[in-house]
């Protein structure tokens, strides 16, 4: 038996409701979401292109300052670069926000100018924070520990949040909401631009594939 007439309207109008309220939900994402993306992609845009065109445009990034001086160690030795950088952190009044970055470079054989020579042990210590950072280089055994100072422009401090150079976990994951609002915003307007058509569904799947595999292909090159 045929289903009545009125039954096989229904069905189909059951389908398209049940399809226009996921595409109104869909709508209000894109729109909430594309807020929060507008208002902390300004920041991020801009200091994108000032990344891409820094050198054309000479921005300063950087203050006009002594870079590198070599600092008198005090009377005691440090057993441990975290004793260092305690004592350089007091020293130069530098609170980092970012956690130190801290590398040992053990004593050894290293090859110079075509010979070969005896490098104490080397330690390497990175303080890092939006405005500027502090780089130490200590060979262990020296009275003197080797500085390197960075103090950021407005502009260069711009584009070391844009980088998370010298940032906390917090601004980390802050940054990422952005990321994740522009993925969000890239697959919610893909769908509300298919309508959840069947023809452009698979034109949209066809091309985001042949993207995915040319990404892959270059990388693996």
């Amino acid at each position: 038996m045929h289903p009545p007439p009125i039954a096989a309207a229904i069905h189909p109008q059951r389908r398209r409701s049940r399809r226009a309220v996921f595409l109104t939900w869909l709508r209000r994402i894109h729109l909430y979401v594309g807020l929060w993306g507008a208002v902390l992609g300004l920041l991020f845009g801009a200091t994108g292109i000032m990344m891409n065109h820094r050198a054309v445009l000479k921005l300063p990034v950087e203050k006009a300052v002594q870079h590198t001086v070599q600092l008198p160690l005090p009377q005691r030795a440090f057993a441990a670069p975290a004793e260092l950088q305690a004592w350089l952190q007091g020293e130069l009044k530098f609170a980092p926000v970012a956690p130190a970055v801290t590398k040992v470079q053990r004593a050894g054989p290293v090859s110079w100018d075509g010979r070969e020579v005896w490098q104490p042990e080397r330690w390497t210590i990175n303080l890092n924070r939006p405005q500027g950072a502090v780089n130490a280089e200590y060979f262990v055994g020296n009275r003197f520990v080797k500085l390197d100072l960075v103090e950021a422009t407005p502009v260069g401090a711009m584009i070391r949040l844009h980088q998370s150079v010298g940032v906390n976990a917090f601004w980390v994951l802050f940054a990422d909401t952005v990321a994740g609002s522009l993925i969000l915003l890239s697959i919610t307007g893909l769908l509300l631009w298919t309508q959840l058509h069947t023809v452009r569904t698979a034109a949209v799947l066809t091309a985001v594939g042949a993207l995915l595999y040319a990404l892959c292909f270059f990388w693996s090159a």
